[in-house]
């Protein structure tokens, strides 16, 4: 009986010896997990709700990960080619405008035709699952208008419908530029997107243009040619780059220096010099200065506290330095306190302590308040707003 009892042992012993060390390793887990487990207690993930609610987070596959990342080009490529065939075609909108010509409803005002509701919604019956969407009662309350008989334009409709199907189709193409499908399109992804338009774009250009309007056309030829030019008269050591004291020189020269570090602080830089992409932002924004894209861009400058509002430190901070350059040209300073109380007034911001973003761009003052705080120059033309205007009037009177 103890004979065969060692036998066993031995066995036992042997066969454990014999197990490989991944073996042993993945029974260490195995024990590690359970205990662990009943530690913890049991998952809240593995109640009954848990189980129900859909996954809203899918992470994105590593580099590493090439098969899950085909998958997720082709599913998306897939899915575009089905938006983009639940598009009107050119065939589909000729079918739609016979069908409106056909049912408008009588009588005509001037030369344009009418449709009511009831037609309306014949017409949405004949027309297919693709125009379904167009023919609710909430687009044609839309384009509902002033006419007694209660009908809508059939070519205000008809114009409705085209306008969508063209936003729709510009969405996906751009969408086939959202490399990595997050439903944005970073720069290199737009630059790709308007290479692939540029052969595109000599068919849509305009002949005739005058010189006038091309040199306020800031994707001109000649406006591109000024800006570079400028940019290459600033760069004075030619490195390609734009120092702070080279881009001090930029217009009249009467930028503030806090405004520059400010720029220099919050724009991308290379070792504390800007390129020619930063510099096209910083032009544009300044030359732009009533849009509310500019206004954005100037805005997180003024900023410096970085809590998108603009208080009576942030004005005073910056207006400082508009007071030295009238010191260094022999001009007596303007009261800070008369040009805060100004600015309150023309902006009537929401809040009476502060200055937001949206209470400038409602305001329609935003660029004289950035002119103010920013540039000698544009502080002036303010100041001196009355004798400017009283000029102008007596020049057109002669």
């Amino acid at each position: 009986m103890s004979s065969t009892l060692t036998n066993a042992l031995k066995a036992y012993v042997e066969r454990k010896q014999k197990k490989s060390s991944a073996e042993s390793k993945e029974e260490e887990k195995e024990h590690f997990k359970k205990l662990y487990t009943e530690w913890k207690g049991p998952s809240k993930y593995k109640q009954d709700s848990y189980q129900k609610i859909p996954k809203f987070y899918y992470k994105l596959p590593s580099e590493d990960e090439i098969l899950l990342q085909k998958l997720r080009e082709e599913s998306r490529a897939v899915f575009l080619q089905r938006r983009s065939r639940e598009l009107l075609d050119n065939d589909e909108l000729q079918g739609l405008w016979f069908l409106l010509d056909k049912h408008h409803t009588p009588p005509m005002v001037g030369e344009e035709q009418m449709i009511n509701f009831e037609d309306y919604l014949k017409v949405g019956e004949q027309a297919g699952p693709k125009c379904k969407p167009f023919f609710t009662a909430i687009v044609f309350a839309k384009l509902l208008q002033t006419d007694p008989y209660g009908r809508i334009s059939i070519m205000q409709f008809f114009n409705y419908v085209m306008r969508k199907v063209w936003l729709h189709q510009t969405r996906i193409g751009l969408s086939l530029y959202d490399v990595a499908g997050q439903g944005y399109l970073k720069e290199s992804d737009l630059e790709n997107y308007i290479l692939e338009l540029i052969p595109t774009l000599p068919q849509l250009r305009d002949e005739e243009l005058s010189k006038e309007m091309q040199e306020s056309n800031w994707f001109s030829a000649p406006s591109a040619l000024r800006v570079y030019g400028q940019y290459l008269n600033l760069d004075k050591d030619h490195n390609g780059m734009l120092s702070k004291e080279e881009l001090a020189r930029y217009g009249t020269g009467t930028l503030t220096d806090v405004f520059l570090d400010r720029v220099f602080q919050e724009c991308l830089t290379y070792d504390g010099e800007m390129d020619y992409k930063t510099y096209l932002d910083f032009v544009l924004a300044l030359e732009n200065r009533k849009e509310p894209q500019a206004l954005q861009y100037l805005f997180r400058i003024l900023d410096v506290q970085g809590k998108g509002e603009l208080i009576v430190f942030s004005l005073n901070y910056f207006f400082r330095a508009i007071q030295e350059q009238m010191k260094l040209h022999g001009q007596e300073p303007v009261s800070f306190h008369d040009v805060k109380d100004e600015i309150f007034d023309m902006v009537k911001p929401a809040d009476p302590l502060k200055i937001t973003l949206q209470d400038l761009i409602n305001s329609g003052q935003g660029d004289t308040v950035v002119s103010i705080l920013i540039d000698l120059n544009g502080f002036w033309t303010y100041e001196n707003r009355e004798v400017l205007v009283a000029d102008t009037t007596e020049e057109a009177e002669i």
